[in-house]
C-alpha cells in the first residue's frame, strides 16, 4: 500500500473526552488501524508526570520513548488504507509541528466544568499543562497560521448525535461513514495502551457512546481555579466544534 494514499487521522484531546470511545468507534472499520497514544512515554519521558501518572514505569518500558520516532511511524506506517491516532494534545511537549501537515488533525474537547472532577478522581491536583486546553488553543492558532486543516470536535455533541458528528467527520476526513462505528463490543481492545486498567473502566463496560447526562454533582472547590483558567478556552473551542 503507498504511504502517501492513506489517510492518518490524530485525534489532539484532552483527558477524560471520550477520545477512548472514539478510538473503539474507529477500530470497529475494517479499513481502519487505531493506535493508542503512541506519545505517552515520550511525554512522560520528558516531563514530571512520570512521577504522578500511574503504570508510569510500564509506559516507559513497553513503548517508544523518542517523539521523533514515534512521528516516524505516524507518518510511515502503511498497513491500512486509514489509520487513527489517538493522541493527547499534552504529548506533544516541544516536537517541531511541522509533521501535523501530513495528517487529518482533530481536536476534542470538552467543558472543563464537567472533565476536571472526572480526571481528578485519578490526579487529583491537576494543572494545564495536564488538561491541554491552552495546547489545544495553540494547535488551532498553528494550523489557522501555516493553512492545515483541522476540524473541532466537543464531546458533548458527539454524545447528542453520535451519527451526524461522526458523518461529518469522515465527511471532513473524506472516507466513507461506516454504521459499525456506532457501537461495539463490552470488551478490552487489543490497541488499548498498559494504562488502561487506570481509565478505560467505563468503556470496557460499553457497547456504543453514552447518553449525555449533564453532571449534578457540586463541582470541588480545589479545581475552581483551574476550571477558570480553562473556561477561555474551551469557549472558544466550542464555538469551532461540530454539532
Amino acid at each position: 500500500m503507498k504511504s502517501n494514499s492513506i489517510k492518518r487521522i490524530s485525534m489532539w484531546s484532552g483527558p477524560r473526552n471520550i477520545s477512548t470511545a472514539l478510538m473503539y468507534s474507529f477500530a470497529q472499520r475494517q479499513d481502519t488501524k487505531v493506535f493508542d497514544e503512541p506519545l505517552y512515554a515520550y511525554y512522560l519521558r520528558n516531563s514530571i508526570a512520570k512521577t504522578y501518572h500511574p503504570g508510569s514505569d510500564s509506559i516507559l518500558e513497553t513503548m517508544e520513548n523518542d517523539g521523533n520516532k514515534v512521528v516516524d511511524m505516524m507518518l510511515n506506517y502503511a498497513e491500512k488504507p486509514v489509520l487513527f491516532f489517538k493522541n493527547m494534545t499534552h504529548h506533544l511537549l516541544d516536537l517541531d509541528r511541522g509533521f501535523m501537515s501530513g495528517l487529518y488533525n482533530v481536536i476534542l474537547t470538552r467543558d472543563p466544568e464537567e472533565m476536571l472532577p472526572s480526571f481528578a478522581k485519578v490526579i487529583e491536583h491537576p494543572t494545564m499543562t495536564d488538561v491541554g486546553y491552552k495546547m489545544h488553543m495553540d494547535l488551532v492558532d498553528y494550523f489557522e497560521k501555516n493553512t492545515i486543516k483541522y476540524v473541532v470536535l466537543d464531546a458533548k455533541n458527539v454524545l447528542l448525535n453520535p451519527e451526524g458528528v461522526l458523518k461529518q467527520l469522515c465527511n471532513h476526513i473524506d472516507i466513507p461513514f461506516d454504521k459499525n462505528m456506532l457501537s461495539w463490543q463490552p470488551q478490552k481492545l487489543e490497541e488499548d495502551g498498559v494504562w488502561a486498567k487506570y481509565w478505560y473502566d467505563n468503556v470496557h463496560k460499553s457497547s456504543k457512546f453514552s447518553s449525555y447526562k449533564p453532571k449534578t454533582d457540586p463541582f470541588p472547590q480545589h479545581l475552581m481555579p483551574l476550571l477558570n483558567a480553562c473556561k477561555p478556552y474551551y469557549n472558544k473551542l466550542s464555538q469551532l466544534a461540530l454539532s
